[in-house]
């Protein structure tokens, strides 16, 4: 008979309620799957001010939140997918992503989109190991 794999609804107080009708993140087989995060203050639920640069930001700041819930950190992060609309933010993205993840990053895609949610500028998800 075949294993079945449970899954495990991953939340934190620290981070920003989901904008629709999905779990901030995963625990299964070994792995955490979070959804996107924006850069959304916690507390207002608003983007927080200063561009890209502070949007993506404080979306890494809700990952970690969301890790650390889940007893993990951003050490553990496996693959990362960052959503732009615009590709010509990838330069400041980039500086403020490298400063979270200054050793041995992990695998990453990066892609300009139509639109986000709530008119976004960033939005990024993660993969992390257990």
């Amino acid at each position: 008979m075949a294993e079945i794999i449970k899954k495990e609804i991953l939340t934190s107080p620290k981070a920003p309620k989901a904008v629709g009708p999905y779990s901030l993140g995963i625990r299964s087989g070994g792995f955490l799957f979070l959804s996107g995060q924006l850069g959304l203050d916690p507390e207002s639920g608003e983007f927080v001010e200063g561009g890209v640069e502070a949007q993506t930001r404080q979306a890494l700041l809700n990952i970690t939140a969301v890790l650390q819930e889940a007893g993990s950190d951003l050490s553990d992060v496996v693959k990362t997918s960052v959503f732009l609309s615009d590709i010509a933010d990838f330069p400041k993205m980039n500086a403020v992503y490298a400063e979270f993840f200054e050793k041995n990053p992990p695998a990453r895609s990066t892609m300009q989109v139509g639109a986000l949610p709530k008119l976004g500028l960033v939005e990024i998800e993660v993969i992390a190991k257990v």
